[in-house]
């Protein structure tokens, strides 16, 4: 997988989510995402919805991803 498909996996799941992701080789991942949805969750709560959006590809396509999870406001 690219950094782009990550990416629209992360989209599809947050509908409206501002998502960067980066990988220097396509198997270790980095994600910015911004989504109001994250408002009021911990930051285990945040984690888990991006890796539901990802499904099976955690830990097969996809063997690690650094996550940061933010809402609109947190990045004023």
């Amino acid at each position: 997988m690219n950094p782009e498909q990550v990416a629209q996996l992360i989209r599809a799941g947050l509908p409206g989510a501002d998502v960067r992701v980066e990988s220097d080789d396509n198997t270790h991942f980095a994600a910015r995402v911004i989504s109001p949805e994250f408002a009021g969750k911990r930051s285990l709560a945040r984690h888990q919805l991006v890796y539901k959006a990802l499904g099976s590809r955690m830990g097969n396509e996809i063997h690690a991803l650094s996550i940061e999870a933010l809402t609109p406001e947190e990045t004023k």
